[in-house]
Order: C-alpha cells, then structure tokens, then sequence
C-alpha cells in the first residue's frame, strides 16, 4: 500500500468579513507551522482586536493532522471553535489557524445562529485563500568512503533528492531528503553501495 505523503494548506493570510443581525464577524485563515506560531498569532488578534467581545479560533497543526484544537472564548459550548475547525476539515487542510472575532451586535443569535455565523465567516476566509498541495519528505545520512563517491553521485542523480549536507573526507558524509514514498527505494540503493552505512541522523 502506497504511504499517503501529501497534505494541504494555505500559502498566506485570508480574510473576511460576515455580519448577521448587526453582529460583525471578523475572519482570517493563517498559515501556521508551530504551536508557537499559533500563539504569536492569537496574542496578536486578541491586542488588535482587546474591544471585541469574542476572539475564537481553531487550529490544525502536521501532516499526521493529529495536532488541533477549537475555542469558543466565551460563546456556549461548542458554537464557534467547533464549526470553524469543521471548515477545516471539511477542506482537509493542516498548518492552518482560523480566527473569527466577534464585535456584538445586540441581538442574540441563539446556539444555532451562531454555529452558522462563525461556521460561514470561517468558510468565507478559507474561500478567499489559496491552497497547496506540499509532500511529507523525510531525511537519510549515508556515510562512504571516498573511492565509492562515483556510486553514490550516480544513484542521487537517478533518484533525485535534495542535498541538504555533504561532507568528503576519508570518510564522507551526505545528507539527503526525499519524498516519504519514495525513501524505501533510496534507501535500499545506497545500502548496497560498497562501504556504505545508512547513518540514524536527521537534520
């Protein structure tokens, strides 16, 4: 079975804005690739925007899409992190954070409207952005010895990974990334050049 070694996300920032029922809806998708980054972003919001009365958001972090987490900020229960991490999903993207703030209109929307509210204000930034497709790639070191470097250059030209590192001494040293599905195969070519060791180091 072939690894799945793709994910998608966004390439900059989007935004939107919804109002219902004099309530305004401030949106933006952010792309993102730490939890640290999601925190710089939100402690940047909540400071721009210290007046709203909600500043919600979700998140999804790694190509696993394993790393997420929906807030409300004082909404009930489950009516905006929820539906905004749902326009996530809905569109399978990942290292992407959704913030939707809230200035209060006066009129209660009730858990329904406001599920609909954050859930469109999420879709409508979303929308405006532009999605990529990337590929997980791994990284290999292989260690040889000089004479054999021939071998070595022969198989990186025919498999085509990045060189991230090299060193030639007695022994040399090179570092290599590749797509995640086509490791195995590189991997097993370098492994049988003669004095070659595949070296547990990433970079």
């Amino acid at each position: 079975m072939m690894q799945d070694d793709t994910y998608k996300t966004i390439t900059g920032m989007s935004e939107a804005v919804f109002t219902e029922k004099r309530s305004k809806f401030i949106a933006a998708a952010i792309p993102v690739r730490t939890l640290e980054e999601v925190k710089s972003h939100l402690e940047a919001w909540q400071k721009k925007y210290y007046d709203a009365r909600h500043v919600c958001y979700a998140y999804m972090l790694g190509a696993e899409r394993k790393d997420f987490r929906a807030n409300d900020n004082g909404e009930p229960s489950g009516t905006a992190g929820k539906p905004i991490l749902g326009q996530i999903n809905s569109r399978e993207l990942t290292d992407v954070l959704v913030v939707v703030v809230r200035y209060f209109g006066g009129i209660k929307l009730g858990t329904s409207g406001l599920i609909v509210a954050y859930r469109t204000a999420a879709a409508m930034a979303l929308d405006e952005a532009e999605i990529i497709e990337k590929t997980v790639d791994d990284t290999v070191t292989v260690a040889f010895e000089y004479p054999f470097m021939n071998d070595v250059m022969r198989i990186v030209k025919e498999e085509s990974p990045e060189i991230l590192e090299q060193s030639y001494d007695m022994d040399c040293l090179m570092t290599l990334r590749i797509r995640r599905s086509m490791m195995e195969k590189l991997r097993a070519r370098l492994e049988k050049v003669e004095t070659a060791r595949i070296l547990d180091r990433t970079i």
